[in-house]
């Protein structure tokens, strides 16, 4: 739903008649996330194996001033994430980590808290072929990133200028102070809530210092050659650790090989404590596509033995252990797992349009890690099966894993069934 009036959340977001306010649009969603499983003793549709969760997303953009010297527009967004009291009957768990326990110190069974909180607000002003942007806010970085699977995003508190003066090429600044992710590297994480299937945002969405100052970006973009994006990033994490992504990702379809594709990434975190080795891990893909038929590919990648940190590749924003990650491995469920150290990781993917009536995905990670650095290993089967009705989006999971943990040390072997249902307007 798009609104080319001025809304009344653009007034309360302006909160001045100073400006010209041209071209708001009004947007969001609404979403239905369930989750069960045979872990443990209790059955698929267990109320006590079964987690669901709503949102409901609200977001407002806005041009300020539009001139043929400088552009300035705004935007803010607000979540409000709420069980809507099913976790009183049908379900024992919830999906989001910012839900809080209300009157009772068990999730099972408790009243959990409706927490809502403004995930952005934003001010951008564009100059030339320059971009800054202030305030809260999403990020799409390698190594920090708002996290887009669950019901609830993380976001930060930062400042990034993109300039694209040079010729098919994209510099990038940022600072980011805050977030509100369950980050694990060098900052204080936040208390959580019960517990929660995804959970990648602090209780009631608060906000921390990311790492313990904040954590410095410059990212380089190229696309020069144009069957090849390249892509150069470094991160320093003030205190904290010091990091670097690169990746290059091939087109052969302008050489002469259509539908296939080929890429390569490479990431090292390192500690600034003295005496810390650097955690790494290099991946590499090699894909095929038939327009309308079928997209494939196989991926590999391997974290070296001795890392410090323990976890290579990571989304710094979130918890090290369970932060998702952009290496082309992942998992589509079970992640950070192929991240660990001394891991080799294995990955095939195949989505196809079945006939037009909905879409099929079939996804296989295999992550093996050493019995030295703690045999935390993990095989996974996803089958997804997804379709849009208009405005409403519908998917629905199957998951197996096999999962072993060096505590453990047995095979523990689960099925889930997801369902996601998402009402875009």
């Amino acid at each position: 739903m798009k609104f080319t009036k001025m809304s009344l959340v653009a007034a309360l977001l302006i909160g001045s008649s100073a400006f010209a306010i041209e071209n708001t649009k009004v947007s969001g969603d609404a979403n239905l996330f369930y989750n069960t499983t045979d872990a443990g003793s209790n059955s698929l549709f267990d109320k006590d194996n079964s987690a669901a969760d709503t949102a409901i997303n609200l977001n407002v953009t806005t041009d300020l001033i539009k001139n043929s010297t400088v552009a300035v527009s705004a935007g803010a967004g607000y979540t409000v994430l709420s069980t809507l009291g099913l976790e009183q009957n049908l379900v024992s768990s919830v999906w989001g980590g910012a839900h809080g326990i209300k009157g009772n110190s068990s999730s099972r069974g408790a009243h959990v808290s409706t927490p809502n909180w403004m995930t952005e607000a934003w001010l951008a002003a564009t100059a030339g072929k320059t971009t800054a942007k202030i305030g809260r806010m999403e990020l799409d970085t390698p190594l920090a990133f708002t996290e887009t699977w669950t019901i609830e995003k993380n976001t930060f508190e930062a400042a990034v200028v993109i300039n694209q003066d040079v010729p098919d090429t994209t510099l990038v600044g940022a600072y980011v102070g805050n977030g509100n992710g369950t980050e694990s590297l060098g900052g204080s994480t936040m208390p959580q809530g019960p517990v929660a299937m995804g959970a990648v945002v602090n209780q009631d969405g608060a906000f921390d210092t990311y790492g313990k100052s904040g954590a410095y970006a410059i990212g380089v973009v190229n696309n020069s050659f144009k069957p090849l994006t390249a892509q150069a990033w470094y991160y320093n994490v003030t205190a904290v650790a010091d990091a670097y992504w690169l990746q290059a990702d091939l087109d052969a379809g302008s050489l002469g090989a259509e539908g296939l594709t080929a890429g390569v990434q490479y990431t090292s975190v390192k500690s600034v404590a003295s005496g810390a080795k650097a955690d790494n891990v290099y991946a590499v893909k090699l894909g095929y596509e038939m327009k309308d038929l079928f997209a494939a590919s196989i991926a590999y990648s391997s974290v070296n033995d001795n890392g410090t940190i323990g976890y290579a590749g990571f989304n710094t924003a979130t918890a090290a252990g369970t932060a998702q990650s952009k290496l082309y491995t992942e998992a589509w469920w079970n992640y950070g797992k192929i991240t660990q150290t001394d891991t080799d990781a294995y990955n095939i993917t195949i989505t196809s349009p079945v006939q037009g009536l909905f879409d099929l995905g079939l996804y296989y990670t295999d992550a093996d890690q050493t019995a030295a650095a703690g045999d935390n290993d993990m095989t996974e089967f996803t089958l997804t099966a997804g379709k849009s009705f208009g405005p409403l989006d519908a998917t629905l999971a199957y998951i197996y894993s096999d999962v072993k943990t060096a505590t453990v040390g047995d095979d523990e072997t689960t099925n889930a069934i997801q369902a996601y249902l998402t009402l875009n307007f």
